[in-house]
């Protein structure tokens, strides 16, 4: 358990993150608002942390390159509790918060994709996926999720923050983002899904 609030944040930057990672052995790629923000090369709103990715394979990787963090696994997911050295998080626990020694509050937010045999799949519905390097791209020169994926996960519930995001970033999809993100939408809500009559082109 962790004495530091949850809502207790000072996140490090965008660029202090970039630096945090740079030259890591392994695949890590940035999520979220940020993601969008690179895809967009402008910034559109604050946010409240910053996002990055590693898929569960590495997470031991990444554990051992961030020395001088308290990390903490969200185990069972809405709590935290300290991630042990060299423990292997299972599947369900895709979430890691985490401080630099000494400070009194949660600096940086670790999530853990899923892949299998090269292929990475959505955690919330393994039909949906592709071949694991198609996850992530580079925007601005910054390793990130692909925009499509990443509205994916953001239409699921989407908040006022999602809908922003959204509307920024659908004049500049690709027809062939479009379909996609259309396509794995209309899987998720066959009924309909207010999205879909946007990304019809």
């Amino acid at each position: 358990m962790t004495t530091i609030p949850f809502n207790n944040w000072q996140p490090i930057s965008l660029e202090q993150t970039i630096a945090l990672f740079d030259g890591a052995p392994f695949t890590w790629f940035i999520a979220g608002g940020y993601a969008v923000e690179l895809f967009l090369g402008h910034s559109i709103r604050e946010h409240d942390d910053v996002d990055v990715v590693v898929f569960r394979e590495d997470q031991l990787a990444a554990q051992s390159w961030l020395k001088g963090w308290r990390l903490y696994a969200a185990d069972p997911p809405g709590t935290l509790r300290p991630w042990l050295q060299d423990e292997f998080l299972p599947f369900g626990v895709h979430d890691i918060w985490g401080h630099r020694d000494g400070k009194q509050h949660w600096e940086m937010q670790l999530m853990l994709a899923e892949s299998e045999h090269d292929r990475w799949f959505a955690r919330f519905d393994e039909g949906i996926g592709g071949p694991r390097n198609d996850l992530f791209t580079t925007y601005n020169d910054v390793p990130s999720i692909r925009i499509e994926v990443q509205l994916l996960y953001k239409c699921r519930r989407p908040r006022p923050k999602d809908e922003a995001d959204f509307a920024a970033c659908l004049p500049l999809l690709s027809d062939d983002q479009c379909q996609w993100l259309a396509t794995y939408i209309r899987r998720l809500f066959p009924d309909g899904h207010p999205w879909l009559d946007k990304l019809a082109r």
